[in-house]
């Protein structure tokens, strides 16, 4: 009998559950900070566990992630140098910020996007529709 060999529906939704908690968890530079700090980014075990992460990459796990950000640093912390950068809490403060801006940056883009397309809706609302111009 091979007692544990196979994973409940119960534990795979719990270990799937966790997993999406911890790997957005990553979007945030200073719980990486935090974990680089506590030595955890030097554990052998951990930096394989970072490695079977990797999964969430995929389309059909990617879209419950609501900080895909977190994939990018997952990415990163692939690379043993980006781990021992996060020890410096000048790094996960560099990284913070840049996220800020690149998120202040991509919501002032969405709004004049969201704008311009309004406009444009609203132009094609006040043009009469195409083919209904024959002549008389």
């Amino acid at each position: 009998m091979m007692a544990g060999a196979m994973e409940s529906e119960e534990q795979a939704r719990n270990r799937f559950q966790s997993e999406l908690e911890f790997i957005q968890c990553l979007a945030n530079p200073n719980y990486l900070n935090f974990l680089a700090q506590r030595g955890y980014l030097r554990e052998k075990p951990f930096v394989n566990y970072l490695k079977y992460l990797l999964y969430w990459k995929e389309p059909e796990y990617a879209k419950f992630l609501k900080y895909p950000h977190c994939l990018h640093m997952l990415e990163l912390l692939q690379y043993e140098h980006f781990r021992k950068e996060l020890v410096n809490a000048q790094c996960a403060k560099f990284i913070d910020e840049q996220q800020l801006l690149h998120w202040q940056h991509y919501s002032r883009k969405r709004t004049r996007l969201q704008q311009a397309l309004a406009e444009q809706q609203q132009t094609q609302q006040q043009q009469p529709p195409h083919g209904n111009t024959a002549a008389k």
